[in-house]
């Protein structure tokens, strides 16, 4: 082989272990710990696989896979179907169904697997987050709140779901708990991120209380917010807090290290919201972001059963 032959080889052998890296690697960006150093490393190895897949769903969905990138070629997507989300979110679900049957074709699919046959995981919560970035392809805006938790359903309980797997703790009542603290989480996000789905053409407002407070998405495009859009945010806010109340309970349904880790959970979606309520309600200038100090102090006061 020449040296230039061989340098192709190499790069092509890198490529899937380049697209399985940066993915992994926007774990640190997290709004909330992925698989925090104080678990024992068997739960954070299956933690980050169940990231990895999470992750690279959501940037299929969101349009941020490169056209001719490494991540097109493993789902083999040809040069025609590589700019459709569609497709790519069709091709990975063909890929996923390989892990439960055969051998999947992205590395982090493989590395999904041993975690899916170790703590046997089913494919729903997998298809779920599938079916919420398809959504998100022909939805772009929810006419009520009832509306807006189906689509929690969707994009964020299967979450948490996994997360009960992954542990062996899943019971009735604590999938019940974790739905209620994922679908907050996943509605606090959206209030700090109003401006940047904008941007991607989508609002997570619910249509009926946009009008409720007499805000247009205009007013959404603003610099700041005016106090029509801070009474909506508020509103939106009290409703992520009362999920978040509702689900606390699970902190205290566990024990050890798994209760850290549910309660940082909680402590990340109060600690949000009070970063919010700091900022008057105003999170159209950039997401407001809570510092360390009021988050260590909401996982003391949601580990003591208080809140």
């Amino acid at each position: 082989m020449t040296r230039t032959g061989a340098t192709r080889a190499a790069d092509a052998g890198r490529a899937p272990l380049d697209a399985e890296r940066a993915t992994l690697d926007k774990a640190a960006a997290e709004n909330f710990p992925v698989a925090p150093f104080f678990l024992p490393e068997a739960w954070r190895a299956d933690l980050m696989a169940v990231y990895g897949y999470a992750r690279l769903v959501d940037d299929i969905g969101d349009g941020d896979l490169a056209p001719g990138g490494a991540d097109v070629d493993l789902l083999g997507v040809g040069r025609v179907g590589a700019g459709d989300r569609t497709v790519l979110l069709d091709a990975f679900e063909t890929d996923l169904h390989r892990v439960f049957d055969s051998v999947p074709r992205h590395p982090l699919l493989r590395r999904l697997q041993p975690t899916v046959r170790r703590r046997g995981l089913a494919p729903e919560p997998f298809l779920g987050l599938i079916a919420a970035n398809r959504r998100d392809q022909v939805v772009s805006r929810y006419e009520t709140y009832d509306d807006l938790l189906a689509y929690c359903e969707l994009s964020a309980n299967p979450v948490g779901r996994l997360v009960l797997g992954v542990t062996g703790t899943s019971t009735p009542e604590r999938v019940r708990r974790s739905d209620a603290v994922c679908t907050a989480l996943q509605i606090v996000e959206h209030l700090q991120d109003v401006t940047e789905d904008l941007g991607r053409d989508r609002v997570y407002l619910p249509a009926e209380d946009m009008k409720r407070f007499h805000v247009d998405e205009a007013d959404l495009a603003a610099p700041h917010a005016g106090a029509s859009v801070r009474a909506l945010i508020a509103f939106q806010a009290q409703r992520a807090r009362e999920l978040l109340d509702e689900g606390a309970p699970l902190v205290d349904s566990v024990r050890g290290r798994l209760k850290l880790l549910l309660a940082g959970f909680v402590a990340g979606g109060r600690a949000a919201l009070g970063a919010i309520v700091a900022a008057e309600y105003d999170v159209l200038p950039g997401p407001p972001k809570p510092g360390k100090v009021r988050l260590l102090r909401e996982a003391g006061t949601t580990l003591r059963g208080e809140g």
